[in-house]
């Protein structure tokens, strides 16, 4: 049976997303159920962000990587549909799309560079 984590603490864990947006897409997930990042205690908070460490290394081995978005949908608003805190860690390619510029902020279509105003 394949270890359930990619990689884990006493305070989170990561495994790999169920319907990834790139090979290699992983979660990271406080043990303790909380919505929000405002709610992680500040161990919790650095358990966390040293698993998003733990989990680029291992996915450059596991699946190669030339950069990375990391994020956190927080609140229906945000696009949160589990309401569980939890990091997403997405792997990226070069070319894996024709312009990259901008990572996260594309998330609103009125900030993508090919947005036509209707």
């Amino acid at each position: 049976m394949a270890e359930p984590y990619l990689c884990s603490n006493a305070l989170a864990y990561a495994i790999e997303d169920k319907f990834p947006a790139a090979a290699g897409h992983s979660l990271i997930i406080p043990r303790r159920h909380i919505l929000t990042l405002d709610e992680a205690s500040p161990e919790e908070a650095a358990a966390l962000f040293n698993l998003i460490i733990e989990a680029k290394a291992i996915i450059r081995r596991k699946h190669g990587a030339d950069g990375f978005n990391i994020g956190i949908n927080e609140g229906a608003a945000a696009g949160q549909t589990v309401m569980h805190l939890h990091i997403h860690v997405i792997p990226r390619r070069r070319g894996d799309v024709p312009d990259p510029r901008g990572g996260v902020r594309k998330v609103l279509p009125c900030r993508r560079r090919d947005h036509v105003a209707e």
